[in-house]
């Protein structure tokens, strides 16, 4: 391959990376925090001052629920463009099958797991 066929993809890239840091810059020059002030830096800023803490604290649950759910979104985000092509793999003899079986394994295993450890109940 020769490197204009890399082209498109340095393109979006850097185009990706100029939205974001524009996006960002603009956020701090503009946002509410860079006016400053005690009041709009607390957790809720509607004026009124914050009563009691400031930064509560959460259950390690909530980031434990939040990390299976990227656990299994990437299961999803790797299975759909699977079922796509697995026909076109099948027309060409290219097994398949196995490594996709492999990856559900290792996934089934890691919530079988997960529930013996019981991190799927939630105790309030």
């Amino acid at each position: 391959m020769t490197s204009a066929a890399y082209l498109p993809f340095l393109i979006q890239a850097a185009l990706a990376a100029g939205i974001t840091a524009l996006i960002i810059g603009a956020s701090h020059a503009l946002g509410q925090r860079s006016r400053g002030g005690p009041i709009k830096d607390s957790a809720y800023e509607c004026g009124v001052r914050a009563e009691g803490l400031l930064h509560t604290r959460f259950s390690v649950k909530f980031f434990l629920t939040a990390l299976l759910f990227m656990l299994f979104d990437l299961e999803v985000v790797i299975l759909v463009p699977w079922t796509f092509i697995y026909r076109e793999f099948l027309a060409q003899h290219i097994p398949i099958l196995g490594p996709i079986l492999f990856f559900l394994g290792v996934l089934v295993l890691g919530l079988v797991y997960e529930i013996k450890k019981g991190a799927l109940e939630w105790e309030p």
